[in-house]
């Protein structure tokens, strides 16, 4: 074999294993924006979804913007356009445009009076608005007044106050979902957790310092660090009137099963856990439950599993807020490239903890 063709070799192998060529191979619109490719016999750079004829991969090289590519020389394809917006992107703008009229109304808008606003029909627009958010537009302003009833409730504001503050007609819809928002009665929310207690230690393992803490429900938190004394402060940041108690034996037991995991997370925690977090995320955050010890999933196929194709930063913002390190899973997630980014306690955890899912 001449040289020439072992470097064609070379890189045909090495396009093939990059994860971004199965995105090309199934012209996948989900990757749109995350890169483009181009492709040396053409002079062309094109979005992963393109429908041209697909090139050899010994000819495609990945770039992370469109600037990349014709830095390096070579100009959008005509047929998909990559230096426009994608549908996703123009989609995205339109739910965007919702998501403020939402939060700027009064009281939730009419499904009629929003798809007016957009130009689109009542059903297009509730496809399409559920395909970027994950949530219907109903759903939406439904966790959006939650949001502002919390934000009244921490600064003091009455229960009542902010039910009516935040658009409720009744409190009887609210107080259905307040205690899986919460964890908590909206009383004890307002008053930082007063009269909650939560048990909670802090030790040393292979990571770093860990914070394992508990609720009447189950396991609530674990946070990995640096630092031990700033861990104790985000558990205390979070309800500043609750009553934290210090771990006894009995829960240093608790916390060695929680270390436990850290040193081998392919088993899982058999422990409950008190998860709370909007639809949304809860959404998210069970999907991840579900990806196997020992395999990675990118931010957009988490999206499509959840039904929301076009969500993929929402996932990632989710997986951010993530406060059970390793129970739920979010080290296993990465970008579509196969990079990892993004985890909440550091990449060399993230990467040590996906090699210790692999180990043999």
């Amino acid at each position: 074999m001449n040289i020439s063709a072992r470097t064609s070799s070379a890189a045909r192998i090495a396009t093939e294993r990059d994860p971004r060529w199965a995105a090309v191979i199934a012209r996948n619109p989900a990757a749109d924006g995350e890169f483009v490719y181009s492709v040396k016999t053409t002079g062309v750079y094109c979005r992963p979804s393109c429908p041209s004829r697909r090139a050899r991969p010994e000819n495609v090289r990945f770039h992370t913007t469109c600037e990349d590519a014709e830095r390096a020389g070579f100009r959008p394809c005509r047929r998909c356009r990559p230096e426009e917006a994608s549908l996703a992107e123009r989609c995205a703008k339109i739910v965007a445009g919702i998501c403020r009229a939402i939060e700027a109304a009064e009281q939730p808008p009419r499904l009629a009076e929003l798809a007016a606003t957009a130009g689109l029909s009542p059903f297009h627009l509730h496809r399409v608005f559920k395909a970027v958010t994950g949530l219907t537009p109903r759903a939406y302003a439904a966790a959006h007044r939650a949001r502002r009833v919390t934000r009244t409730l921490r600064r003091g504001g009455s229960v009542t106050q902010a039910i009516f503050d935040a658009g409720f007609s009744s409190s009887g819809r609210f107080y259905e979902s307040a205690d899986a928002l919460l964890g908590m009665t909206p009383g004890q929310y307002r008053a930082g957790g007063r009269n909650i207690e939560i048990r909670f230690a802090i030790g040393q393992c292979s990571l770093g310092s860990i914070l394992v803490a508990s609720s009447a429900r189950g396991v609530c938190a674990i946070l990995l660090g640096d630092d031990p004394d700033a861990l104790a402060r985000e558990l205390q940041d979070g309800f500043p009137r609750a009553h934290l108690i210090g771990g006894d034996a009995r829960y240093e037991r608790l916390v060695a099963r929680v270390v436990g995991l850290v040193e081998n997370p392919a088993p899982g925690l058999d422990l409950p856990l008190d998860v709370r977090g909007t639809v949304f995320q809860q959404r998210v955050w069970q999907a991840l439950r579900t990806v196997p010890a020992g395999t990675t999933v990118t931010y957009g196929e988490l999206a499509k599993r959840i039904g929301a194709p076009r969500s993929a930063r929402a996932v990632a913002r989710a997986c951010a807020a993530n406060t059970l390190a390793v129970a739920i899973p979010c080290h296993r997630v990465v970008r579509a490239d196969g990079g990892l980014s993004g985890y909440r306690w550091g990449v060399e955890r993230k990467r040590e903890l996906l090699r210790r899912e692999t180990r043999e």
